[in-house]
């Protein structure tokens, strides 16, 4: 597949690769499927990200017959799940991170607060009679 500049893709190229016609790349552009980058010169250029989402696209309306409303959904919904993705792993090293210090402040204290004992003798014990 020939690259321009190594930016990105051409839509010939990119329709070559992908067996289809130049014209559904643009009305996937037109339906907000795909967001290719423009050059100077003002040329579709399509970057990895975009052949990966391609893909997908085809994907669910070859493979699984999903019309491109559906399609649309399903990128929406996507997104957002990848979107509470990395939030989740946000939140969780925050916590992590704020245990971590709680843990050794606690610790911390715990220790100033702890007063050392005197060291205990032991006796042997001696039977009791009666």
């Amino acid at each position: 597949m020939k690259k321009r500049h190594t930016l990105g893709y051409t839509i010939s190229a990119v329709a070559t690769r992908f067996k289809v016609h130049p014209q559904t790349l643009r009305l996937y552009e037109r339906e907000g499927l795909l967001k290719p980058s423009r050059s100077q010169g003002n040329t579709r250029l399509y970057l990895e990200e975009d052949l990966q989402r391609l893909e997908i696209i085809l994907n669910l309306t070859r493979d699984l017959r999903v019309n491109l409303a559906g399609v649309e959904v399903i990128l929406g919904m996507r997104g957002r799940m990848e979107t509470l993705q990395r939030e989740f792993n946000d939140l969780f090293h925050y916590v992590q991170r704020r245990l971590g210090q709680d843990e050794a402040l606690l610790r911390k204290k715990l220790r100033s607060a702890l007063v050392p004992l005197p060291p205990v003798q032991i006796t042997r014990l001696r039977p009791v009679k009666d």
